[in-house]
């Protein structure tokens, strides 16, 4: 009887842990299939939390950062208001400017103006409480929305300009149409109680110079001229300003400003 041989394998296998199954053995350098498909642990981040120190820091930064808005603001609000008289100074002596100029162009304009006319001359108007003199006069057909006329409202209203020593500028006014046209003192409006002072500006041709006249300036025959610009002065307090308010020459067609 011949006996049979059995061989072994060079290498027995290695037992796992786990009811004694066999594990293969893996060559040296390799990576076991369970650590190829499961991927890589991850650091755990930790949210960490704000703390005593940083929050107290944040409030003493949000209160600096207010109280400096606060003190910007207060400053900004005090230097407005001191600036607050300058601003309404200029304001109304602009409005009182604008207002003049637009009543010298009406009186300018057609039907209260023709070609090569003068609708603003010189006329002799006697006040209220004083002497006749010679002032510039112009005429509103339609009247000024300053008028406040005790009866129904006149067109063809003749008005001239004076200005008044504590009583600023005063508008003198009153209608052709009224029955005592010739006879009674027009009417009177202050305009402005800021200014001060009115003076005239000519300017001369020849030397191509503006002069500044505090009266009506005459001509060689001894004739009062009309001037070209009213130069206005105002005072409120310690500010003082000056405007000057041109006066319309009429032409062909449309006046010339």
């Amino acid at each position: 009887m011949t006996a049979r041989r059995i061989q072994f394998p060079a290498t027995p296998p290695a037992v796992g842990p786990d009811l004694g199954r066999a594990v293969p053995r893996r060559a040296p350098g390799s990576l076991s299939p369970a650590s190829v498909a499961r991927p890589p642990r991850r650091r755990r981040t930790l949210a960490r939390a704000f703390t005593l120190l940083e929050i107290l820091l944040a409030l003493a930064l949000v209160a600096l950062l207010l109280l400096a808005m606060n003190t910007f603001v207060f400053s900004m609000a005090e230097l407005w208001g001191q600036r607050s008289e300058p601003r309404l100074f200029d304001q109304h002596v602009r409005a009182v400017t604008r207002f003049l100029e637009q009543e010298l162009r009406a009186s300018a304009l057609p039907p209260a103006a023709r070609a090569n006319s003068t609708p603003i001359a010189l006329q002799e108007i006697r006040p209220q409480n004083g002497a006749m003199e010679k002032m510039l006069t112009f005429e509103l057909p339609a009247g000024s929305r300053l008028f406040q006329w005790p009866g129904r409202p006149l067109p063809e209203v003749v008005c001239s300009f004076q200005a008044r020593s504590g009583e600023g500028l005063v508008l003198l006014w009153h209608s052709r149409l009224e029955k005592n046209f010739d006879t009674d003192s027009p009417r009177e409006t202050v305009v402005t109680p800021l200014v001060t002072a009115l003076a005239y500006d000519y300017y001369d041709a020849d030397t191509q110079r503006w002069s500044s006249e505090t009266t009506l300036k005459s001509d060689p025959q001894g004739q009062p001229m009309a001037p070209q610009r009213l130069r206005l002065k105002f005072a409120y307090g310690k500010l003082t300003r000056e405007a000057l308010v041109s006066l319309p020459t009429p032409g062909e067609g449309l006046p010339v400003f």
